[in-house]
């Protein structure tokens, strides 16, 4: 009777172990790569990242290094409309430090917050203060919002891929 008692104990570790992968499988982050110019989708909405060069700001905000410029273009492939953020892009050198995006009013296209209504694209930039070296690797690290339910994140290479 005992021995009984034993193989059930066993089989509910190994059944709650198992339930605790799946589990574990479902939401672990899915990086997905591509280079910059092209097409890369993040839950609902598909992105092209592109390099526009660096800058020093302008008279009202100046960088503390240099500003980095990316170009945004967002197209919501899903059904309702979506939130686009400035806080979901990072930038990411060789030393894998992560930089935030910097809002800075340097022309209309700047992104703060953006509504994205369903297949109706939008042309946004961002900026990055970092110690810009071109020879160097930089990516930018999208993830998405959390409404968006997606255990995707994009890593697009932007400079010496």
């Amino acid at each position: 009777m005992a021995g009984l008692g034993v193989v059930i104990v066993i089989g509910a570790i190994i059944a709650s172990m198992g339930a605790a992968m799946y589990m574990y499988t479902q939401y672990q982050t899915n990086f997905i790569e591509t280079v910059s110019g092209q097409p890369i989708t993040v839950g609902p909405v598909e992105y092209i990242i592109t390099f526009e060069g660096t800058n020093e700001g302008n008279k009202e905000v100046s960088p503390e290094n240099t500003f980095v410029k990316i170009g945004i273009t967002a197209k919501n492939n899903g059904d309702e409309k979506t939130l686009l953020s400035g806080g979901q892009f990072y930038l990411v050198d060789e030393k894998d430090q992560k930089h935030e995006a910097v809002y800075g009013e340097f022309s209309s296209k700047d992104l703060l917050l953006e509504w994205l209504e369903p297949n109706k694209p939008v042309e946004k930039t961002t900026q990055f203060d970092i110690p810009f070296d071109e020879e160097k690797k930089y990516k930018i690290i999208i993830r998405p919002q959390k409404e968006q339910s997606t255990v995707d994140t994009a890593v697009v290479c932007i400079t010496n891929c």
